[in-house]
């Protein structure tokens, strides 16, 4: 499967790019928005094609054309404002999602974030992400595309346990990122996690066992 990762220079998006290096089955293209970023993945040997998520639904096309998967692990961060955050949070996504429906795309996996369904959780602070997050993951559910859309309690840069929970409505809790991305690589060609939306949290389940309970 050759899996275009939007957000590749990201933190998710570089563990989930060093994965699909590492592995034999999928083909991984590295979608990022500078050139200076490209050495990291050239070392690698993995493709890279440079394209902003605050351009065209055009562009995203190009840069998706032979893709087989879309993994999102696109964010703003949180160094940025209510602005940034919609432009690449909600609209980034939702265009991404436009051009993989145009190129019949047949996965797209996007990283939310826990509570993004449950607006009763929402602070005032958070409240523009959370906005972003919400409705972009429900563009994608309405899209036709075959989805699953991850959402992630607290990231932490600490190493991946490989151990984790996946439910629905989880409490509030945190997960690594590492594990983040061994659980959007494990998704791709998962029939039970398609067309499906769960929480994420670290836990005591190994990721399958985890992910085959869906």
């Amino acid at each position: 499967m050759r899996v275009l990762v939007i957000g590749a220079n990201g933190k998710i998006g570089r563990h989930l790019i060093k994965i699909l290096a590492q592995e034999s089955d999928h083909t991984p293209k590295a979608l990022i928005r500078k050139e200076e970023q490209k050495p990291y993945f050239d070392e690698l040997g993995v493709e890279t094609i440079v394209a902003s998520l605050e351009g065209s639904v055009e562009d995203l096309a190009t840069a998706m054309e032979g893709s087989d998967a879309v993994v999102f692990t696109a964010g703003s961060g949180g160094n940025t404002g209510p602005d940034k955050t919609l432009l690449i949070d909600l609209d980034g996504a939702a265009k991404a999602i436009e051009a993989a429906g145009k190129l019949n795309t047949g996965r797209f996996i996007m990283v939310s974030a826990i509570f993004a369904d449950r607006r009763e959780y929402w602070s005032e602070s958070m409240a523009p992400y959370y906005v972003a997050k919400h409705h972009a993951d429900n563009i994608l559910r309405a899209s036709g595309l075959n989805y699953t859309i991850v959402r992630p309690g607290g990231l932490l840069d600490e190493p991946g346990t490989g151990k984790v929970a996946i439910a629905h409505n989880l409490e509030a809790g945190s997960v690594p990122r590492e594990d983040v991305a061994r659980v959007l690589y494990h998704s791709l060609d998962n029939e039970k996690t398609y067309n499906k939306s769960f929480d994420l949290n670290s836990g005591k389940d190994d990721i399958k066992n985890a992910l085959g309970s869906l």
